[in-house]
């Protein structure tokens, strides 16, 4: 089965998405209150004890929780300044759009990177795909893994794999 990563803001999503085999839950929820999102991700991490659950951005809810890591843009602060307060194996995530950012994530001890968009997808209208030759480009450019992100689906998810991305990530991809 490809690696998949699961980006969601629903309770219900997460849990099938572990029960379907997804490598990681991340819990993107920007809408929410602080107080909404601890609860989430507090019943999240409860009810996917064997899947990752890394929350969006916010370590100290991802701290508070118990969850596996955390997922950061690629203006947030550096993961090397992040680590020395969380617990040894905790996880370092950072989104990518260029190759430059990429190797800054690399460089700066991120576990991996999601990048992209791939393709165009739903959730950012009227942006333009990178393509896979911007893949294979990013991949080849770093020792991280990088999950592919962005308008893919069953149909050009083994080509994100074939062009280096250690899996392929989506929001879409995990909703019914």
């Amino acid at each position: 089965m490809l690696p998949r990563y699961c980006i969601t803001d629903s309770f219900d999503v997460a849990v099938r998405a572990a029960s379907l085999g997804a490598a990681m839950i991340q819990i993107r929820a920007k809408h929410m209150s602080a107080r909404q999102l601890y609860h989430l991700c507090l019943r999240v991490v409860s009810a996917c004890p064997s899947c990752p659950v890394l929350v969006n951005s916010r370590l100290d809810i991802a701290l508070a929780v118990g969850a596996a890591g955390v997922h950061l843009t690629s203006s947030s602060p550096a993961p090397s300044d992040l680590k020395g307060i969380a617990p040894p194996g905790f996880l370092f995530g950072v989104s990518c759009h260029t190759v430059d950012e990429l190797r800054r994530a690399a460089s700066e001890g991120a576990d991996f990177a999601v990048f992209g968009p791939i393709f165009p997808t739903p959730s950012h209208p009227g942006a333009p795909g990178i393509g896979l030759d911007a893949l294979r480009a990013a991949c080849a450019a770093v020792a991280l893994p990088v999950w592919a992100l962005g308008g893919i689906g069953p149909a050009n998810a083994q080509a994100c794999i074939e062009a280096g991305a250690t899996g392929v990530a989506g929001i879409t991809m995990f909703q019914v």
